[in-house]
């Protein structure tokens, strides 16, 4: 757990600084600049549309009868891809933009579900 810890809050942060004067270097302040702000605002715009889509589908689920086991994953793949989206930094903005994307967060969400499933099963096997 504290190696996770170390590089969320340690390694992360400083491979983006890098990355971005890197790329400062590369196309000049202002268009790096640009980059960031551009990709800020694409990524919270599609955090939104996505984010209406699923609260539209759990409420549809609901209304159903039916509990809406991907669509609630979704919503919490969209809220944490919309935080990175928003968080100077290409890494952070690749991540971010994989889980709002729909084909991309699909992906995301069917390895999630199997980590789950293997995580319960294992916990099941220790009672």
């Amino acid at each position: 757990m504290f190696l996770k810890l170390l590089t969320l809050f340690i390694i992360t942060p400083v491979l983006e600084m890098a990355i971005l004067i890197e790329l400062g270097k590369l196309i000049g302040t202002l268009p790096t600049i640009g980059i960031i702000v551009i990709t800020g605002f694409v990524g919270a715009t599609l955090a939104k549309s996505q984010g209406i889509k699923v609260y539209l589908s759990i409420k549809k689920s609901l209304q159903n009868g039916q509990l809406p086991h991907d669509a609630l994953i979704d919503g919490l793949l969209i809220l944490i891809g919309g935080a990175l989206l928003i968080t100077p930094g290409i890494l952070t903005d690749l991540a971010g933009f994989s889980f709002v994307i729909p084909w991309t967060r699909n992906f995301v969400r069917e390895r999630l579900k199997k980590h789950f499933k293997g995580r319960i099963t294992r916990m099941s096997n220790f009672q």
